[in-house]
């Protein structure tokens, strides 16, 4: 399989290119994009076969859910069994931006998407590309890092085509990125844990919620 590399404007994406990556995921293809900080592949979670190639490129275990990129809080609601006020809270304060946020997955998600267990990473970027692809798209998308498990997430759409060609089918190289990566919580419990800290510190989530639970 032969993977297209295709150039965008990161902070401006032309809507042809943008056509052409959601035709592509249509068809159940997997797509490198940029984000905020780092590259992310995405593709339909309702495709199985699509999610599979998913874990399959990034060399990724089936027992570790894949994130989901939604637009806006309602599909967000959507997708979850229930959002937590904690959720509410942090995603009026955090959303777009680089938080993502662990809840339990509703019904509709399958469990494939989540690793067979049931929970879910949202994520909601502020970048153009995939706010454009999500407006174009009208669902949620898998956006997972772009890179082999274990391994740095990708900043560039060349480091991507070079590590995962062949694996996945169109690159939109949006050029070099940097910054943090997103932080990450987990809101499945009865308060809430930290899974990564990024962009965000853990210190000013938990300043946040503090008297808010």
């Amino acid at each position: 399989m032969a993977t297209d590399l295709v150039e965008i404007r990161a902070d401006s994406p032309d809507p042809e290119i943008i056509a052409r990556a959601v035709a592509a995921i249509g068809r159940g293809d997997i797509v490198a994009i940029p984000t905020d900080a780092r590259y992310a592949l995405v593709c339909d979670p309702m495709n199985l076969r699509a999610v599979g190639r998913v874990f399959e490129a990034k060399g990724r275990e089936t027992v570790r859910a894949v994130p989901l990129a939604v637009s806006d809080l309602f599909m967000a609601e959507a997708l979850a069994r229930e959002l937590p006020r904690r959720f509410q809270v942090l995603a009026e304060r955090y959303w777009p931006g680089p938080l993502t946020m662990i809840v339990n997955a509703s019904a509709k998600v399958p469990l494939k998407v989540t690793g067979n267990t049931g929970r879910l990473a949202l994520r909601h970027s502020k970048a153009a590309v995939p706010q454009a692809l999500l407006e174009a798209w009208g669902q949620a998308l898998v956006c997972t890092s772009a890179n082999l498990s274990g391994q740095p997430t990708l900043a560039s759409g060349i480091d991507v085509f070079g590590t995962l060609d062949g694996m996945i089918d169109l690159v939109l190289d949006g050029g070099n990125l940097a910054g943090a990566g997103p932080t990450t919580v987990d809101l499945t419990g009865v308060g809430w844990r930290l899974i990564k800290e990024g962009a965000i510190a853990a210190d000013e989530i938990a300043n946040l919620l503090s008297g808010r639970e």
